[in-house]
């Protein structure tokens, strides 16, 4: 695994405009850069990421099977009672799972270690599947890179492939908090991803989602929402205004139910357990756990249901190194063994690794100099040398 820089096409920003990735750009700041790419050998790809990554997804699909008939793991994740029911019917009915994102720490030296799984409502698909690709195949015509170069990335093909499982030809909705540009533009990426699949669609704001009397979820027209896509996370559809009629609907969701446990930090802990000294993952315990001492004094701490490394805090030899402020914490914190990640010339890179139908297809690496990967990290593409 490499760093390598590398000169910019000068057009990039055209380049993403005219294909719709809006949000290149945040708040004055790259987000997209390509002023260097991530090289991996081959090998690395399959055997120190792929691999791994479809054996990490098994775990804990293995895992959701026994949290979701066990009262007390649910109550260690916080996930509210009145919905165990709904997550159970979710799992029971064998709901299908788009696509997923395990976030590793990766140098190339040793095992991808999990780091976090995105398994719910995870982003940075769009500039994943098609603007680095783009990238690629511009990179190799300008001679940016060398002509050999390739890319584990096949999340684009996958997801329409997955669209015409999942979907049976339903007619889709997708929702989301459209005001938002990175939300808005990858509904309308996964929208586009599910018309070439042939499916008819429909993209709404969440709070357009109406409720009709005689039961069930409605969109602006009146129309029964059947089927739906949510850019929006479980634990916010619990509270919602609405959270208490979605036992009522017959509304199927994508990511279901179930995901609700798979995309909160309590399953670290609960993996360790499981599957203890398992080269892919790291010492993780509940924060007030005795256990939880194992770790002595340098972990990271997480809390249950934080997103883009909010209130997440890097402590070494009793010390805190770095923090990231944010709403979380109030639902408890899990402690993670500290494990560095490699530091390319002060710039720290974490490895997004894709699943989409429980099938390894891609990456995605977001770096900063901070060592938590935060919602401003660049995206930063790669290549196989």
């Amino acid at each position: 695994m490499q760093r390598i820089a590398c000169p910019e096409r000068d057009d990039w920003r055209q380049t993403a405009e005219q294909c719709g990735f809006a949000f290149h750009t945040i708040d004055g700041e790259r987000y997209w850069d390509e002023r260097a790419y991530y090289a991996f050998t081959l090998d690395e790809i399959e055997r120190g990421i792929e691999a791994p990554t479809g054996e990490i997804d098994a775990m804990c699909l293995e895992l959701a099977g026994r949290i979701i008939g066990d009262e007390r793991q649910l109550r260690s994740l916080k996930i509210p009672e009145a919905f165990w029911d709904l997550i159970a019917a979710s799992w029971e009915r064998d709901d299908r799972s788009l696509y997923g994102r395990l976030d590793l720490k990766f140098d190339g030296n040793g095992p991808a270690k999990l780091l976090e799984y995105n398994a719910d409502t995870p982003t940075s698909i769009f500039e994943a599947a098609v603007f680095q690709w783009t990238w690629l195949e511009q990179a190799i015509e300008r001679r940016i890179i060398p002509s050999r170069a390739d890319q584990f990335n096949s999340i684009h093909e996958r997801l329409i492939d997955a669209w015409k499982v999942i979907a049976g030809g339903q007619h889709l909705h997708l929702t989301g908090t459209t005001a938002n540009d990175e939300d808005a533009g990858t509904l309308a990426y996964l929208e586009d991803t599910a018309r070439q699949a042939g499916l008819s669609t429909t993209l709404l704001d969440i709070e357009e989602i109406g409720w009709r009397d005689a039961g069930g979820f409605v969109d602006l027209d009146d129309r029964d929402i059947a089927l739906a896509f949510k850019l929006y996370p479980w634990e916010w559809m619990f509270h919602d205004a609405f959270g208490a009629r979605l036992g009522e609907a017959a509304t199927r969701w994508i990511e279901p139910p179930w995901k609700a446990v798979l995309s909160n930090k309590g399953i670290l802990p609960l993996l360790w357990e499981m599957f203890p000294n398992h080269p892919n993952l790291l010492p993780a315990f509940f924060d007030d756990d005795p256990r939880a001492a194992e770790l002595g004094t340098s972990y990271v701490r997480k809390p249950l249901l934080s997103r883009e490394g909010a209130n997440v805090t890097l402590v070494s030899a009793g010390v805190p190194l770095d923090t990231h402020a944010g709403p979380y914490g109030a639902e408890g914190f899990v402690r993670q063994a500290l494990s560095p990640l490699p530091n390319f010339s002060g710039v720290y890179p974490v490895v997004g690794s894709w699943l989409v139908n429980h099938e390894p297809c891609g990456l995605s690496i977001r770096e900063d100099e901070s060592a938590i990967t935060g919602n401003g990290s660049r995206f930063l593409p790669h290549a196989i040398l």
